[in-house]
């Protein structure tokens, strides 16, 4: 899209020649959100009964929990070099089997161990997801609608949430399996959606910017013309073809094609988002919620309280990611996350002063509003709009390599905070903990003030030229 049109309204998402619309294509391509957020939570009830089963030590239950993290750590990085070699579809779709074979395997699981492998093989599912899903649909919406389209994908991801936190609850309370057989039941059912997603993708056509990027110009023309109509497409090639041209796209891009000095602002940009969403201990929140709560309920209420105080969490974060996928084409990335960033810091600190309590006696109301406060400002802010902004602010040639590293970044410091937080609550205790994770985010708001920029509305060879050429 020319810069003089940037700002008018999108074509509508009609259907094309092969009888899918544009907006079907996403959806489905959005889908393979779900599968991170129900395979990835499905354990965050199970941690309770592996626990017991295995008679595991504080250490193990968060090698127990971190082990899915690091595997998704090195898929990350190898994802976005996989998806500019192979095609963003076919990362997809390797994700997706991957995901069926890990949920068979933790389900049969008749060691920790094993355990532990088909966790690390549901972390490599998720790292392929994270980068392949945001990029395509980045690189096949219009500029109007690119925030509210990629944002579909954090979407399935907390919808994914909320439906596993569902059915363990749901398998808890009202089901006759023994107890001691949860566990299996919990992890075996993400084997489901994955098998069906597989079977989605053979709907999905490969993602133009892809077939460009390979000179296969016509194979990307006809894709953007069924999706969004001739003229559109034919402005978007012109674009594509310039930037290509630019960057002398005839070989594969490498890490050291990341700290050229053009790149070096929107670098920095996104190391510090990348930083700062894991920094203040949101994977720690959704991953520990049900020993979390189960540490903070009043004694002698119901052995399902925690899981049912875990559903909360995971509503507040659909709700609010559904908000932002209303907003954030709106009022643009940099408010939602200024406010988003400034209301996680509050509630922080509110769920701090729940842990410590009026005269040290803990209060689980308190607790509990500061963490669904903590957890709908993330939604409505960074949990979103970090995949939109990286699949914004890198150039077409760079794209899948500079989303794999600030992604790796992102997923290390998720590592690190994931293992480090059994340590904390033990050491520290609540408050000093989420008294850390406030300032940082107040650390993270200072750096956002100075540095984010706004990407709402522009095409993405037109962010280059903004972000990258005239840096």
């Amino acid at each position: 899209m020319s810069a003089n049109n940037a700002h008018e309204p999108a074509r509508p998402f009609l259907p094309g020649k092969s009888g899918m619309s544009p907006l079907g294509t996403i959806l489905i391509v959005a889908l393979s959100g779900f599968l991170v957020g129900f395979d990835g939570s499905l354990f965050t009830g199970a941690v309770v009964f592996v626990k017991g089963r295995f008679e595991l030590t504080s250490f193990e239950v968060g090698w127990a929990v971190v082990s899915h993290t690091i595997a998704a750590t090195v898929a990350i990085f190898m994802a976005g070099p996989l998806a500019d070699r192979l095609g963003r579809r076919t990362v997809l779709r390797l994700a997706a089997i991957v995901f069926a074979a890990s949920a068979l395997a933790a389900c049969v699981a008749s060691s920790f161990t094993i355990l532990i492998g088909a966790r690390m093989l549901s972390g490599l599912g998720v790292g392929a997801v994270l980068v392949s899903a945001p990029m395509y649909i980045a690189e096949i919406s219009p500029p109007a609608l690119r925030g509210r389209m990629v944002t579909f994908n954090q979407l399935f991801i907390v919808f994914g949430i909320f439906l596993a936190f569902s059915s363990n609850f749901l398998i808890v309370k009202f089901t006759d399996l023994p107890p001691d057989s949860y566990w299996r039941w919990m992890l075996g059912l993400g084997a489901l959606p994955a098998l069906a997603y597989l079977f989605a993708l053979f709907a999905v056509p490969e993602s133009p910017r892809w077939h460009a990027m390979h000179g296969r110009f016509e194979a990307a023309r006809r894709i953007l013309t069924r999706a969004h109509g001739s003229e559109f497409a034919e402005a978007e090639l012109t674009e594509v073809r310039a930037s290509v041209a630019h960057q002398n796209g005839d070989r594969d891009a490498n890490l050291r094609d990341l700290w050229v000095p053009q790149l070096r602002g929107v670098l920095a940009i996104g190391l510090i988002v990348a930083v700062l969403q894991q920094i203040t201990g949101i994977n720690s929140v959704l991953a520990y919620a049900t020993v979390i709560f189960q540490r903070v309920v009043a004694e002698g209420a119901a052995a399902d309280a925690s899981f049912m105080q875990t559903l909360f969490i995971g509503l507040v974060n659909l709700v609010f990611t559904v908000l932002a996928l209303l907003l954030i084409d709106r009022v643009g990335r940099r408010p939602l996350f200024l406010y988003g960033t400034g209301g996680m810091a509050v509630f922080l600190l509110v769920a701090a002063w729940g842990f410590h309590g009026a005269d040290g006696v803990m209060s689980p109301s308190w607790v509990l509003a500061g963490l669904l406060g903590f957890v709908a400002s993330f939604a409505v802010s960074l949990g979103p709009g970090m995949w939109v902004l990286f699949s914004e602010i890198f150039p077409n040639r760079v794209r899948g390599m500079a989303i794999s590293f600030v992604g790796l970044v992102n997923s290390s410091v998720c590592t690190v905070v994931q293992l480090l937080f059994p340590w904390q609550m033990e050491r520290f205790g609540g408050a000093s903990t989420f008294l850390i994770y406030a300032v940082f985010a107040l650390i993270g708001l200072a750096l956002l003030v100075k540095l984010l920029p706004e990407t709402r509305g522009r095409s993405l060879e037109q962010l280059e030229e903004s972000l990258v050429r005239h840096s």
